[in-house]
């Protein structure tokens, strides 16, 4: 299941660290905003998709947030909420994104994961 948050993770870390280089912490909006750029990198996207995409970044972050200021105390509940918000957001991007362009979000995924994977075995 880590597997599975870890581009967003990924992503995440690098949008905290990059604040924390700047002297103070990114909002919501600036963390979805370089999401959807390092997505856009590995995924042409057009304008409307990125707009699409860029929102529900947004929405997927506030959400994760969210739930681990509720569910903090309880460790498998937040891993469940935390992978169907997970796949909740797939289904989305799925709809947002051409086939073509899904094939290349989930390779770009299962790259990023293969890396992780070698140290979690």
């Amino acid at each position: 299941m880590n597997k599975l948050f870890f581009l967003p993770s990924l992503g995440l870390c690098l949008v905290l660290a990059h604040g924390a280089t700047a002297g103070q912490e990114p909002t919501l909006n600036d963390r979805a905003t370089t999401l959807t750029q390092q997505i856009a990198q590995k995924v042409p996207l057009n304008e409307a998709q990125f707009v699409k995409v860029r929102r529900l970044n947004l929405q997927y972050l506030s959400s994760t947030q969210d739930l681990k200021a509720r569910l903090a105390d309880n460790p498998a509940a937040l891993d469940q909420q935390l992978a169907e918000l997970q796949d909740r957001f797939d289904w989305e991007m799925a709809a947002i994104l051409w086939p073509r362009q899904m094939t290349a979000y989930r390779q770009s995924r299962a790259n990023m994961t293969a890396l992780g994977s070698s140290t979690e075995r």
